[in-house]
C-alpha cells in the first residue's frame, strides 16, 4: 500500500482545520522546521486526516507520520488508543514517529536528528 492514496473520514476535515488554528507550542515549533517543501525538499502537511485519524505531521513521499505526544498521551487509556492508531497507520505502509512534546521544546536538534536519520535511511533504500 506504500505511496497509495489513503482514504480518510471526510467528517474530520473541518476538525483538522480547527486543529491547525489551535496548534500547540510544540506543533508550531516543529512546523517552523518542516514547513511544506522546505525541509530537505520534502513536503509535509500538518493536521492531515488519514483513515479515521488526524496526523500531526505527514509526508506522503516518505510514508511518514510524526506525532507530538504531550502529557495527555501518558495515561494507560491514551497509550492504548495511540497503539491502535499506530497499527491502523502501519496497515497503509506508514511509519509512525512519536516524539515527546518536551523534546521538541528542549531538544529540537535531537528531534531533527531523528527525522534526518529517518530520511537518510529512506533515501538509501529508495533513491538511485
Amino acid at each position: 500500500m506504500k505511496g497509495s492514496f489513503i482514504p480518510y473520514n471526510k467528517g474530520l476535515k473541518q476538525f483538522s482545520r480547527d486543529l491547525r488554528n489551535e496548534s500547540t507550542l510544540s506543533e508550531v515549533l516543529l512546523w517552523k522546521e518542516l514547513r511544506a517543501g522546505q525541509y530537505r525538499g520534502y513536503d509535509f502537511n500538518r493536521q492531515k486526516p488519514l483513515d479515521n485519524y488526524i496526523a500531526d505531521f505527514y509526508c506522503k513521499k516518505l510514508d511518514l507520520v510524526i506525532e507530538i505526544d504531550g502529557i495527555s498521551h501518558s495515561s494507560a487509556e491514551a497509550v492504548e488508543k495511540d497503539k491502535k492508531r499506530d497499527e491502523a497507520m502501519k496497515k497503509y505502509g506508514l511509519t509512525v514517529m512519536r516524539i515527546k512534546d518536551i523534546q521538541v521544546k528542549r531538544k529540537m536538534h535531537a528531534v531533527l536528528d531523528e527525522i534526518n536519520n529517518f530520511i537518510d535511511d529512506w533515501e538509501k533504500e529508495n533513491l538511485p
